[in-house]
């Protein structure tokens, strides 16, 4: 049966999830339409990022993602198809595409939007649908698109590194308030070596050990640790981090305002190193 999966920024307060759906069912019947999220925070695309690539290397080989994320961040007259790990990732010519692939990926294609139809979210749906549908009866990409020598191309948020610190961003807070840091297991390990750590939020806020699970730490304290996509996490055991803290996620004005390092200790999480 084949897999479609949605990630949005709309939402589930309307009717457009459901319509989306409903667009995908009725030109891929059989289908089996997976939600992944459409409760990301609009323009946010680091969160996006963390989302979809968290999630689509659990997906088998041939399923398509519809990336519904910032759709409207500049006027194009078609939509981008690549096949990245084997699988269809559909989505605007906004950046985000790169973020998730981590480069430009080798099979991108443009795919046209339908001339004289207003360019809203269900009419882009709409031929995001047709082209997949192609796609599951056997059409080639080239087929169904043009290849698209030139795209917007962004690179993922990568944390500061120095000789004996790393300094990420807030990129994501989930529905328990937990934190999420855009700072991997791998480069961690790598920049630690043997030394001591301490990882400071805050200002004030200290933490020197990282756990393996929430219960590692009496209830109501805060703990450290490494998540099942492999990131960073900020949190308290049965207690919410973010609010309690008044941690923050990213926001798009800070990006515009000025560089990284310009966004605010309530924003940042800086691990320091010492033998």
């Amino acid at each position: 049966m084949p897999i479609i999966t949605l990630t949005s920024d709309i939402g589930l307060q309307d009717y457009l999830a459901g319509a989306i759906k409903g667009l995908l069912l009725q030109h891929c019947a059989g289908a089996h339409v997976v939600d992944i999220s459409h409760h990301i925070s609009p323009f946010n695309l680091p969160q996006a990022t963390y989302i979809c690539r968290s999630a689509f290397r659990y997906f088998p080989d041939d399923t398509c993602h519809l990336v519904l994320n910032n759709l409207f961040d500049r006027k194009a007259d078609y939509v981008l198809m690549a096949r990245y790990n084997n699988q269809l990732v559909c989505c605007a010519d906004n950046g985000l595409l790169t973020m998730i692939a981590g480069e430009k990926p080798a099979e991108v294609y443009r795919v046209p939007l339908t001339a004289g139809e207003p360019r809203n979210t269900l009419n882009i749906v709409r031929v995001m649908a047709r082209a997949i549908q192609q796609v599951m009866s056997g059409a080639p990409l080239e087929a169904i698109g043009t290849p698209a020598p030139e795209i917007v191309e962004k690179n993922n948020l990568q944390p500061l590194t120095g000789a004996d610190y790393i300094e990420g961003q807030i990129i994501h807070i989930d529905n328990f308030e937990n934190v999420v840091v855009n700072i991997t297991r791998e480069q961690f390990t790598e920049h630690r070596g043997n030394r001591r750590f301490a990882i400071y939020f805050r200002r004030d806020e200290m933490i020197t050990q990282i756990s393996e699970t929430y219960a590692d730490v009496a209830e109501g304290q805060k703990l450290a640790l490494f998540n099942a996509a492999g990131y960073l996490e900020i949190a308290v055991n049965k207690g919410n981090a973010a609010g309690l803290f008044g941690l923050q996620g990213f926001r798009r004005d800070q990006l515009q305002q000025g560089s990284f390092q310009q966004l605010s200790y309530y924003q940042t999480v800086r691990i320091l190193f010492e033998e």
